[in-house]
């Protein structure tokens, strides 16, 4: 990319509007244009942030030579036909989670973005949360010691979301739990283990098949002697809201909160010490670092599902910004690249596919590998 600034385009805004006023203030990009099917509401919002573009037609908006880059945030069943068209069309991508609902569309983004030279990157939320960027810190000064084991777990009630998460595979939506022990220790799955538990409401079943309650995955790390331990929750389990990673190191371990807004443990050895995560407001450019603690769903009256469940992800929507705006202009790849997204991606993928099995070992395909 030249040091011009980077002209976005953003595709979805119910969620995606949270991401419209970050592009408008960074200092390396220019909030080109939106996309909406719904006009009345494209041009609404267009107004209210002094949008010109707007879009109701996404091919249309491929066709514009002005977008650089397009970020998506439209229903997951969209994300990968999106994602591949707008690498045809030459358009840089960042995409919300999952990367693609099949192993082939994973293939397919890899494979374009090494035919073209363009970047991907997933938008994965929790490796740019205040409490990954805590752990990362403490790993990177050695004060984890070695990394033994890792954990994570996303719970989440989907009741009363769109129609189609009703009866989604738990493993199908898995990165905000795979991508933090894969993320920590830059590891890569090499195969996966997964059981399936329990039992959803019967109509919720034959949507995708699904019947599991509850699914748990183990994931090898390719040459390593890492695994971690996954579980994901969507329907008829009670639970609080729960995006959550633990850490075990040989000289200090991370515990994620059991209660949401109470304090993480540390442990030194065998002494548990409760620990306030800070903001990592302090590693982003001045104009965007406000963002990690407001954004535009914190009024009362307009709060998106995935802040009222989610405690505003962490903090991390101005640092994935900042990741990929970066990633273009220094000509690097961002993390997590198309690959790693791929990897993070297939883990999920996969692990229903053994759930179904019994628990089956599957192993992830090569191109999900550096």
């Amino acid at each position: 990319m030249s040091k011009k600034p980077i002209n976005i385009a953003i595709i979805g805004l119910g969620f995606g509007a949270e991401f419209i006023p970050i592009y408008q203030k960074h200092p390396l990009a220019n909030m080109y244009a939106i996309c909406q099917r719904n006009k009345e509401k494209a041009e609404e919002i267009g107004k209210a942030f002094g949008i010109e573009k707007v879009y109701t037609d996404y091919d249309e908006l491929l066709k514009d030579p002005n977008v650089d880059a397009v970020h998506i945030n439209t229903p997951i069943q969209n994300h990968a036909e999106q994602s591949i068209k707008a690498l045809k069309a030459g358009k840089h991508v960042a995409c919300t989670v999952p990367m693609a609902t099949s192993v082939e569309e994973c293939r397919q983004i890899v494979k374009l973005t090494e035919e073209t030279g363009l970047t991907y990157m997933m938008m994965e939320t929790v490796v740019y949360s205040r409490e990954f960027l805590f752990v990362k810190e403490m790993y990177q000064k050695g004060e984890l010691g070695k990394i033994q084991f890792l954990r994570a777990s996303h719970q989440q009630e989907m009741a009363g979301w769109p129609g189609y998460w009703e009866g989604l595979p738990p493993m199908h939506y898995a990165t905000h739990c795979v991508g933090p022990v894969l993320a920590l220790p830059k590891g890569q799955a090499e195969y996966v283990s997964c059981l399936g538990s329990g039992r959803i409401d019967e109509n919720l079943i034959p949507k995708y098949g699904s019947p599991f309650a509850i699914e748990t995955c183990h994931i090898k790390f390719k040459d390593s002697d890492l695994a971690a331990e996954v579980t994901r929750s969507l329907f008829n389990t009670a639970r609080q809201y729960r995006e959550s990673f633990d850490v075990y190191g040989s000289k200090k371990s991370f515990e994620w909160t059991l209660i949401e807004h109470e304090d993480s443990v540390i442990h030194t050895g065998e002494t548990p010490e409760r620990v306030k995560i800070p903001d990592y407001a302090h590693l982003l450019p001045a104009e965007i670092a406000s963002f990690t603690t407001q954004g535009v769903y914190d009024s009362d009256d307009n709060q998106h599902l995935s802040f009222i469940q989610g405690s505003g992800h962490g903090g991390s929507h101005p640092h994935l910004v900042n990741e990929f705006l970066n990633a273009l202009s220094e000509e690097r790849a961002p993390y997590p690249d198309a690959r790693e997204s791929a990897n993070i991606t297939c883990v999920g993928i996969l692990a229903h596919e053994s759930a179904m099995e019994g628990g089956k070992i599957k192993h992830l395909p090569d191109f999900t590998i550096k």
